[in-house]
């Protein structure tokens, strides 16, 4: 009924202001929002793949004991693991299988696709990576550890482990040695379930320009002084669905930057870390482009920011039809925050007057607890402001019940309970003021509590 409500709001608002020459949200960006709910029924298969278990049918089992893989956690498996996959990867219906109660070293690898038919990984054991920087082979790997690349169908479970034994880059600090754990690029059809990435070198688990991909109860971890540890990170792909995932890292629990839409996220959890993150974007005067993200449920215990979306002065692009929705905070610092002045650098940034323009952006049942006093901060270009934000059931509280609002260069409107409240925000055309204070404040909904996912 809620969801009834707020659409018919939503339609009713669109006509009322269409003789306005501020359109605040066309059709086609609802559709888009719409479109990108997170169902119930997405649990589904990407593809049609039996379950594996003790009956293995005609599935035909690529051990990488089987070819020489010794698993004490010294000895190299990387040939065993490299031989293993050349022969799941060229044979139909096969398991690329990794046993449990056993630890396998392997250096950095890029397991390659095309392969016969839809491949089916299975990680029961623990996989860990060189604890020592100089034990990498970068010559024909580069900066990445696990990589899967140009697979179409492909199936990642198994309940096992994927540790990149970071600690050693985090002492070299992997600002300079930038080094991601676990990657997939350029496939498309992907699922990963139930597994365990803890302590990447830098990135734990990165997608990047890919498509269809669906990850599913994973855990990812990394301690919460770990630099650089984004949990996802999501670049130049499409079609990403996350979902009943734990994620607590030095960085962001998720980080979707540059070319990247159509991004679904259900039942996470997240802390400690830096929040759920749009970008950054726009560093170096680039372009970056986001559109079409909806995170729906989640809860965010003690991370350093809660929703944020975050641009570098002097870029150019957009982040547009956003929405997160239903939302509990708990000593969150900078639970909502959009910050187009973002910079992450030693020394001052230079100050430009083109950014990334921000726009629809809805935040709908958020509450909790805020660790800083301004619990929601719109802080945006003069020259290209933020637009078209909706606030609807926002209740944010501090400690000593001191919570603010900040705005720089944002319009929007707020309805139901907006507490604090958003004054600053509500946009200056008073048509809209006298119809808010008309009574379309709906009543306070009640607010969904969320405990550990």
């Amino acid at each position: 009924m809620a969801k009834i409500l707020f659409f018919l709001f939503l339609v009713w608002l669109m006509g009322a202001l269409g003789a306005a020459k501020t359109n605040f949200l066309d059709d086609v960006i609802l559709s888009e929002l719409d479109d990108l709910d997170v169902e119930d029924g997405d649990e589904a298969e990407l593809f049609d793949l039996p379950r594996l278990g003790i009956e293995r049918g005609n599935k035909i089992l690529v051990n990488v004991d089987s070819f020489g893989a010794v698993g004490d956690g010294a000895s190299d498996d990387t040939k065993a693991f490299v031989d293993a996959w050349k022969q799941a990867c060229s044979t139909p219906k096969s398991v690329f299988f990794v046993p449990a109660g056993r630890n396998y070293l392997v250096n950095a690898t890029r397991f390659r696709g095309p392969c016969v038919g839809i491949l089916r990984v299975q990680i029961e054991g623990t996989i860990v990576a060189p604890d020592d920087p100089k034990n990498w082979n970068f010559a024909k790997n580069g900066r990445i550890w696990l990589g899967f690349f140009n697979l179409t169908g492909a199936l990642f479970q198994g309940g096992g482990v994927i540790d990149g034994s970071g600690s050693k880059w985090w002492a070299a600090s992997c600002k300079k040695n930038k080094t991601n754990a676990l990657t997939i690029y350029g496939s498309s059809g992907i699922k990963v379930k139930d597994l365990t990435i803890q302590n990447g070198q830098q990135m734990n688990f990165a997608i990047s320009r890919s498509d269809s991909i669906r990850i599913t109860g994973v855990t990812v971890s990394a301690p919460e002084d770990s630099p650089n540890t984004d949990g996802i990170h999501i670049t130049e792909s499409t079609n990403v669905v996350l979902q009943n995932s734990k994620i607590g890292t030095g960085d962001d629990c998720v980080s979707i930057v540059n070319a990247s839409s159509s991004i679904k996220m259900k039942r996470i959890y997240c802390g400690p870390g830096h929040g759920i993150s749009i970008g950054s974007l726009g560093k170096d005067n680039s372009v970056g482009i986001v559109t079409g993200v909806v995170l729906d449920n989640a809860f965010l215990r003690g991370t350093t920011n809660g929703l944020r979306i975050k641009t570098w002065q002097g870029g150019s692009g957009y982040v547009r039809a956003v929405r997160f929705q239903n939302v509990r905070m708990q000593n969150v610092s900078n639970p909502i925050i959009i910050d187009q002045f973002y910079c992450d650098s030693p020394k001052s940034c230079q100050n430009q007057t083109s950014a990334v323009e921000i726009s629809e952006i809805v935040y709908r049942n958020v509450s909790g607890t805020s660790k800083s006093q301004k619990a929601i901060k719109f802080a945006c270009s003069d020259n290209v402001p933020c637009s078209h934000i909706i606030l609807n059931n926002i209740n944010l509280e501090t400690r000593d019940g001191t919570a603010e609002v900040y705005c720089n260069s944002a319009t929007g409107i707020g309805y139901g309970y907006i507490h604090p409240s958003a004054e600053c925000l509500n946009s200056s055309d008073k048509k809209i003021k006298q119809k808010m204070d008309a009574g379309l404040d709906e009543p306070r909904e009640e607010y969904i509590v969320h405990t550990e996912l």
